[in-house]
């Protein structure tokens, strides 16, 4: 079992990254003017996209649908015939340095990922917009097995859409997220979390508002390629931190109760 004092350590550093988080807001807050422009200007097509991603995160938290992953192919990262329950028992390392190697791994599929959709500008921004959806999704869910918990059972998917709102909110959303995951395992905490999931449409308003003003950019045929790739890349980055941090610190504490039983 890790010492008390490392893990001890390691949660002052995620806490460090939470307070960090705080310092975007008012990049967020501006950003969101523009975004008001582009969705007078957004073709029907693209809204009529969006309405079908809203329904998706409902199937994916009711039923996982076709975003779930296969744990077994995260597990054989590990080098080992590991099974997910003993995932929870490796030294908090062991565990990040899988993360990273995942994190780099999707990184590298989102830029390409995003230099293909941003060839044609504004008319591929209805594949890039569900594409990057679901490489968001794909990535918590390696997160959530790297540290030891299912993604296949509905509080995980739950705990998934919170990270998605986290990496997608302003700086009093994030405080209120972090409020609500606060004793995420508590039953009565986590039901309320899912009553205050009121519409998937608030989910994805959320993330379309945080990611749309970036896609300004990538309307622009041709040059869209390069700022596709890039925006795609900082995206995925920032969901796949925001997952790895927040479920590792579910993993620390939960270390932690066991060492004080």
């Amino acid at each position: 079992m890790e010492q008390k004092e490392l893990l001890l350590q390691e949660l002052e550093e995620i806490k460090k990254w939470e307070h960090d988080q705080e310092d975007i807001w008012l990049w967020e807050k501006w950003a969101k003017i523009p975004f008001a422009v582009l969705d007078k200007l957004t073709p029907a097509f693209i809204h009529k996209k969006v309405n079908v991603i809203i329904e998706e995160l409902g199937n994916y938290v009711n039923k996982g649908s076709k975003y779930l992953v296969k744990p077994k192919l995260t597990l054989n990262k590990f080098g080992n015939s590991i099974a997910l329950e003993d995932v929870k028992h490796l030294k908090i390392s062991e565990m990040d340095a899988v993360a990273d190697v995942i994190i780099q791994s999707r990184k590298k599929f989102a830029t390409t990922q995003g230099a293909t959709t941003g060839i044609g500008g504004i008319f591929t921004l209805a594949i890039d917009i569900p594409a990057l959806l679901g490489t968001s999704l794909n990535v918590l869910q390696e997160m959530a097995i790297c540290y030891g918990f299912n993604p296949e059972n509905e509080k995980e998917r739950l705990f998934i859409i919170k990270c998605l709102q986290f990496a997608s909110s302003d700086i009093v959303g994030k405080q209120t997220i972090l409020k609500e995951i606060k004793n995420f395992n508590n039953e009565e905490q986590r039901n309320n979390g899912l009553s205050q999931v009121q519409s998937w449409r608030e989910v994805i308003s959320v993330y379309r508002d945080n990611y749309g003003w970036k896609k300004l950019f990538q309307m622009i045929p041709i040059a869209g390629i390069v700022f596709g790739a890039y925006l795609n890349r900082q995206s995925i980055n920032d969901v796949a931190e925001t997952g790895k941090m927040l479920y590792k610190k579910r993993r620390i504490l939960e270390k932690l109760n066991s060492i004080e039983e």
